[in-house]
This record gives structure tokens, C-alpha cells and sequence, in this order.
């Protein structure tokens, strides 16, 4: 693993085979002199004993891996999520360095563990009901302001998510989401000036930030779904709430997502730690594949300094 002047790195990435992001990190890998090796949540295999391999997939050893980067959270069951999650967290106490962390992505994933931690910090989030039946959550409606945008706890690119104003719409909207046994997050709207701010987080540091539109007025300003990016440079006030809010969730590398109402008052409303930058390289110029890349050899060099092993 030790090369002349620096680390030679094996990395895992956790990625669709389409995945853009992979094939950037593969890319970045390759420039300096390190191996990438992709793989999938559903093809892994954990095993206890003597013996026997930790987590494998195929002919790859996980735990002989330096680090781990998790590109891609697939839909799956209750088990198959949990199973995951428990083995991240096994490469993290074999030594491997995980971006992100088990805990910091099921913070980050769960919108209500997400919201409830930043409330508990003292970062401003809008006003949020979660419950579980119709007529709490009818009473949430009125109690928001009767204009409130609904998400899926689980959830990331703006899917799922809906602005409701009229009564008798919020009522059979919270009665299927019942139905179906899901939770109801409800989440006052805020208006604002027609864009939001995401500001990308690495290691205790800002990398950046851009402001994003929403498409044809839409107020989900996620670049999944066609809104336009602008360069931004995060302010004072910005960079604080985000590194505040990354350090919430234990994310190493997170978007933050920053939302100013009418008044100017700014609101934390998402960490993601699993943060697309494909429209932020494109406002930013920035390669943050690479950054990502020399951030991983700044961590495991330090962390083999500190382990004596240089």
C-alpha cells in the first residue's frame, strides 16, 4: 500500500455501472496511480468465523480495500437496507476508510433524524410535523399554514415530494400515504426568491456552492430535475451553517442544502451524504473527483502517521 512518496490506494466505489460519478472517481484514481474497483450494495457478501472473508463481492475483499466510497443508496427492504448499513459499518472497525460513514449516511438519509438533529444544534430549519395518521397530520396542515410541501422520509432528487395548499387535496394525499403505511412528513412551505443554495462540504472544509432554479418556476430546485446551477460563493453565514450541519451528521463529504425566505431569513433544509457534483463542476470548473481522490490520500496518510506505519 506504501508507495515511494505516497500511498498507492486500492478504492472501492459503491456505484450503478452506468454511474457517472464512478467512472469519475475511476478516472481521478487512474491520474494518480491508484487503483478503483466498482461495486454493488446488492452483490455483497458478509461472513462471520474463522477464516472467513468479511465482506466480499465476487473476487473482492472489501476489508482489503483502503477506502470506500458510497455513490449509489439502491431502494431495497427493510433487511436488505439494514444489512448494508450493518456492513459498512464492519469496513469501518476492520479499519477501512468509509465516505460516507453507516451512521452519517442513515442520518442524513432519514429526513426526520436529519431535521430533529439539526433543531437540537441550533441550525434554523422551517417548521416540520411528522406523523403517522390523517387526522394528526390534517391538523399539521392547518397548523403550518395550510401550505405545506410533503416528503418521503426516504428519499433524494426531489422525488416523492409535493406542494400541497387545498384541504380536501391534503386530505386524501395524508389518507393514502397512510394507507400505505408510510410516515407523513410534513414541512411548512417557505417562500423564497426562486432558488436555493447547495454547498458542498469535504473534511471540515467548503469546496464551493452554487445557487439552483427550479425549471419553469418549479419550487424543487434539485438538478435531477432540470434546475439551472449558478456559480456561488458561499458566505460567512453559509460556510458556518454547512460545516455546522455536515459535523451533525458525521459526514465527511456532504451537500448542504441552504434555503433564504422572503424575508432573508436562511433555513437548513437537507444534508446529503451521498452529494451528486456533476452540475456543480459545471458552475464551479471545479474537479472534485480529484479533490476527492487527494482528500482520500491526505485521511489515510494521516491516519498511518498517527498508526506509526510510515
Amino acid at each position: 500500500m506504501l508507495g515511494d512518496e505516497r500511498l498507492t490506494l486500492k478504492i472501492g466505489v459503491l456505484a450503478n455501472e452506468s454511474s457517472w460519478y464512478w467512472r469519475e472517481i475511476e478516472r481521478a484514481a487512474l491520474s494518480r496511480g491508484h487503483l478503483a474497483v466498482r461495486l454493488e450494495f446488492s452483490q455483497l457478501r458478509a461472513g462471520c468465523g474463522a477464516a472467513t472473508p468479511l465482506i466480499t463481492q465476487a473476487e473482492h475483499d472489501l476489508s482489503r480495500c483502503d477506502a470506500v466510497v458510497v455513490r449509489t443508496m439502491p431502494p431495497g427492504s427493510l433487511e436488505q437496507v439494514v444489512f448494508r448499513m450493518d456492513a459498512l459499518a464492519r469496513l469501518e472497525i476492520a479499519g477501512v476508510l468509509v465516505i460516507n460513514s453507516s451512521k452519517a449516511i442513515e442520518c442524513a438519509t432519514d429526513k426526520y433524524l436529519a431535521t430533529a438533529k439539526l433543531d437540537a444544534a441550533g441550525l434554523p430549519v422551517p417548521r416540520t410535523i411528522v406523523c403517522q395518521e390523517t387526522d394528526s397530520a390534517m391538523a399539521a396542515f392547518k397548523q403550518l399554514g395550510r401550505d405545506v410541501v410533503i416528503k418521503p422520509i426516504f428519499g433524494a432528487e426531489g422525488r416523492g415530494i409535493c406542494r400541497v395548499t387545498d384541504p380536501d387535496l391534503a386530505f386524501r394525499t395524508f389518507r393514502t400515504i397512510e394507507r400505505t403505511g408510510c410516515v407523513i412528513y410534513a414541512q411548512e412551505f417557505i417562500r423564497h426568491p426562486g432558488f436555493d443554495v447547495r454547498v458542498l462540504v469535504l473534511n471540515g472544509r467548503v469546496l464551493g456552492g452554487m445557487k439552483r432554479f427550479g425549471a419553469n418556476g418549479d419550487f424543487r430546485t434539485n438538478c435531477a430535475r432540470d434546475a439551472r446551477a449558478e456559480p456561488h460563493s458561499p458566505t460567512p453565514l453559509e460556510c458556518d451553517y454547512a460545516l455546522r450541519a455536515a459535523r451533525v451528521a458525521g459526514a465527511i463529504f456532504a451537500g448542504i442544502d441552504l434555503l433564504y425566505d422572503e424575508s432573508g431569513m436562511c433555513y437548513v433544509v437537507e444534508i446529503n451524504a451521498v452529494p451528486g457534483w456533476q452540475a456543480f463542476n459545471r458552475a464551479n470548473t471545479t474537479d472534485i473527483a480529484e479533490v476527492l481522490v487527494r482528500e482520500l490520500e491526505t485521511l489515510l496518510s494521516s491516519r498511518n502517521d498517527s498508526l506509526g506505519l510510515r
